[in-house]
């Protein structure tokens, strides 16, 4: 049987900074080979990459100009010239680039080019590679495309045979902390269960958001004789039977609101380094959640997305 593994996924821009470290110490903790991987798109060629490239001289020289002339402007656009330009040199060689990344990091990784679409080359390498996690960096904003059509992202985590974590915080520190927006449903307690392993030594808390009526309020008086709370505390209870749950520092919390002002609240209060969600409430493995879409696009931490079991 193949030894399960953990696999890093990058895109080689910033946004991916922390994805490999991250990775690795999850690696580590469940005694999992490591694989980083790039997927390159099959349209660039070598002559688009060569007629790219700048000297870092040519820049330099510029950014001399403009800081003695008083130009901040100039400068900056300078710096974002740079940076593409880097980002440019690594898509040309990620290889090369996958192995500067790789230094240092233990379990030392396996390192792994595609070419193709992420979504399709990723989950596949995962069901090659016996993959149990599946670790990404930030996606990058498209405000008119994503309004239009699944990011890639989310492409990923609906193809993938495995959770998927966005990992965008210092991953020199453990995860401490972990908060999971909970609806008491079969993919919300893969999350948790997830979660556990990654993080063996964390605080757990979960919280679930109280759906109400358009314009109903919830008062302290409403609460011995409402029936929504009364129906979310017997779903509270069967969930909290789900095997292989960790102990919780208190009973899952069930508050009154719309989803995302009482993750806001309570991740304000925890400061939660980890945030667990499962991909949807209902059955269907096709289709994202509109919470976890949203919190994918933008996690207030390191985010974990879970399909049920």
């Amino acid at each position: 049987m193949m030894e399960s593994a953990i696999l890093a996924a990058s895109d080689l821009s910033p946004r991916s900074a922390q994805v490999a470290a991250r990775a690795a110490a999850i690696a580590a903790t469940l005694d999992a080979r490591l694989l980083l991987t790039h997927v390159a798109p099959p349209t660039v060629t070598e002559s688009q990459s060569l007629s790219e490239r700048e000297p870092d001289e040519v820049i330099d020289a510029e950014a001399d100009a403009a800081q003695s002339e008083g130009r901040p402007g100039a400068l900056l656009a300078l710096g974002k010239r740079l940076l593409n330009r880097r980002n440019r040199q690594a898509e040309a060689d990620p290889e090369a680039t996958l192995h500067a990344v790789a230094r240092g990091l233990s379990p030392a990784p396996e390192i792994r080019v595609l070419t193709g679409l992420p979504a399709e080359e990723l989950a596949g390498l995962a069901r090659r590679e016996a993959a149990v996690l599946i670790v990404l960096g930030l996606h990058g904003v498209r405000r008119v495309l994503d309004l239009l059509r699944l990011t890639t992202m989310e492409q990923i985590v609906l193809a993938a045979p495995a959770p998927v974590l966005i990992a965008h915080r210092d991953a020199a520190q453990p995860y401490r902390r972990v908060l999971a927006l909970t609806d008491f449903s079969p993919a919300s307690a893969a999350a948790i269960r997830i979660a556990a392993r990654l993080a063996p030594k964390a605080e757990f808390h979960a919280i679930h958001a109280l759906k109400l009526p358009l314009g109903a309020r919830f008062t302290a008086q409403d609460a011995a004789s409402d029936d929504s709370l009364t129906q979310a505390e017997q779903m509270r209870a069967a969930f909290l039977a789900t095997p292989g749950l960790p102990e919780f520092a208190e009973p899952p919390e069930i508050v009154p609101g719309g989803v995302h002002e009482v993750l806001g609240y309570r991740q304000r209060e925890l400061s939660a380094d980890l945030v667990c969600i499962g991909t949807h409430s209902g059955r269907d493995p096709r289709q994202l959640g509109f919470y976890a879409r949203d919190l994918m696009r933008a996690p207030p931490t390191d985010l974990l997305v879970a399909k049920p079991a």
